[in-house]
């Protein structure tokens, strides 16, 4: 039986997706791309030679209307690229018409700047009931960084005492100031306070309080803010004998000036205020204002490089390994019309839909991507793009 593939969410990561599904067109059979806004499913499209992409549009906080669109396509899976506020939406419109999902993001509120897995953890039992799998963070961080964790602990550890998550993007796109995806999501994100897990237990620190200098391989020293990322929420739970784990991301002085001025004068704000008798949510018009990730890819240049350091026992003694991948925003660009941030998720949610279709991973439930065997998934990584390289240090 010819599979076929839904894919919703047009914006650079939906891009990078739809051009990588139709690079194994004998996998995903049939593609179709839904967004909102269909125009932006048509130019992706019309991108793409040798395979037919059918466009259609879509109102992703419709459950009902996302469960007439499961059925028209008669979807065997559906990868959901869309907003992180529409996973919930998303999940029960597949839990209702028994179709696997996959996602990159974990849910956020959208009135709250806060993320997590609770709500879509809860949903592994109606997952079950359907028959269907669910499989959560399958982009790069989440995704390769989880499965980079249980590469190491299959392979180089008897125990993981500690884990960095270093994300390095330096990439210049020559505006004074733009976000690499959703700038709401982004923002957000970066904004909030820090916060890591060391013995048992969440440690909160104030936004950038905590900076390191690193060294990355491809790219050189940069400075690396400590954040909270939703991979650490589930890592805690099955990396065997950690003791500590901690999320570093790269920022530029511009960015952070940038960011501060905004945060100061109340631009990152997502509760409504009112503007001349109207109300508006002030990061929503600043989405408004910044330009388009998607439209950033033709004019970056630079790296990106993604990894993790892990610190362990193995056989008595002391072990310490980095693994990491190294992406050039141009050769993304002209593979896909995408830059690095955007191919570095794309290509993940691609490979974990392909495992999936494939049964190579397939199970019943909802489940973080660091719970299935990595082996299959780091050999595609070799073969579709984002090659990883592995470092023993002292």
């Amino acid at each position: 039986m010819k599979n076929r593939t839904l894919i919703i969410g047009a914006g650079g990561v939906g891009r990078v997706v739809a051009h990588k599904c139709a690079m194994n067109a004998k996998i995903f059979g049939e593609i179709t791309l839904a967004s909102r806004t269909k125009s932006k499913c048509d130019a992706i499209a019309s991108e793409i030679k040798d395979v037919v992409v059918k466009t259609v549009a879509v109102d992703a906080d419709n459950t009902k209307e996302l469960i007439g669109l499961i059925k028209a396509v008669d979807a065997s899976i559906v990868i959901n690229v869309a907003l992180p506020y529409q996973d919930l939406t998303i999940m029960d419109a597949c839990i209702a018409t028994g179709v696997d999902y996959l996602d990159t993001a974990n849910y956020e509120h959208p009135d709250e700047a806060k993320f997590e897995y609770k709500e879509q953890w809860a949903k592994d039992v109606d997952f079950k009931k359907a028959g269907i799998m669910g499989l959560l963070g399958s982009g790069f961080d989440p995704g390769v960084t989880n499965l980079f964790c249980a590469y190491a602990q299959k392979h180089y550890f008897d125990e993981i005492h500690t884990i960095d998550i270093l994300d390095c993007n330096a990439g210049d796109h020559g505006y004074p100031f733009a976000t690499n995806f959703n700038p709401e999501i982004n923002l957000r994100e970066v904004s909030a306070k820090g916060r890591y897990w060391e013995n048992g237990e969440w440690i909160e620190t104030k936004p950038m309080e905590i900076k390191m200098v690193w060294d990355y391989p491809e790219v050189g020293s940069k400075d690396s803010y400590l954040l909270y990322h939703e991979e650490m929420e589930s890592l805690v739970k099955h990396i065997k004998g950690l003791k500590r784990i901690r999320f570093f991301m790269t920022f530029g002085e511009s960015y952070l000036t940038h960011m501060k001025c905004l945060k100061n004068i109340g631009m990152l704000g997502i509760k409504p205020v009112e503007h001349q008798g109207e109300k508006i949510v002030p990061i929503e018009f600043l989405k408004t204002l910044l330009p388009d990730p998607a439209s950033l890819g033709s004019r970056t240049k630079g790296k990106t490089n993604i990894g993790i350091v892990a610190e362990g026992i193995k056989n008595g003694k002391k072990k310490k390994i980095y693994i990491y991948q190294v992406s050039d925003h141009e050769e993304c660009y002209k593979e896909v019309k995408s830059q690095a941030v955007s191919y570095t998720t794309g290509v993940p949610a691609m490979i974990g839909a392909k495992l999936m279709l494939e049964k190579i991973w397939h199970k019943e439930g909802v489940h973080n991507i660091e719970k299935f065997d990595p082996d299959p998934f780091m050999k595609e990584l070799n073969t579709q793009g984002l090659p990883w390289k592995i470092e023993e240090l002292e």
